[in-house]
């Protein structure tokens, strides 16, 4: 998982004997999943870790983008959203827990006043 908590945010949501694995993510969590992590799983019965940086392999993107295609995965989608009520979208997700992905929807008529758009000037 990847997420934007510090570490004991983790280890206090889990479940006692619940496992938390960092992959990836920014240098403060690899840094604390990597070297506070093992110190933490010390003590009770929550253990804290970290797997590393996931190198890709084509054949695996291949696998995903077939299962994709025939539909055996479905994003969840919390909200949706045009794009003009962004600050709302933004505040939903600093209120709330989503359980989801936020989509923002544009608008695909022109705008008005876009004739000058990429035009030197």
């Amino acid at each position: 998982m990847n997420g934007y908590h510090p570490i004991l945010d983790y280890r206090r949501a889990l479940s006692p004997g619940g496992r938390y694995v960092a992959i990836g993510g920014s240098m403060p969590q690899i840094l604390q999943g990597f070297l506070v992590g093992p110190v933490l799983s010390l003590v009770g019965s929550k253990k804290m870790g970290f797997m590393g940086i996931a190198r890709t392999k084509q054949k695996d993107l291949i696998f995903v983008r077939d299962l994709v295609e025939a539909g055996g995965v479905a994003p969840v989608i919390a909200r949706i959203y045009p794009l003009r009520e962004a600050a709302a979208a933004f505040r939903y997700l600093a209120g709330e827990h989503a359980a989801g992905k936020v989509v923002f929807t544009v608008d695909q008529e022109p705008m008005a006043d876009s004739s000058h758009l990429g035009r030197p000037s």
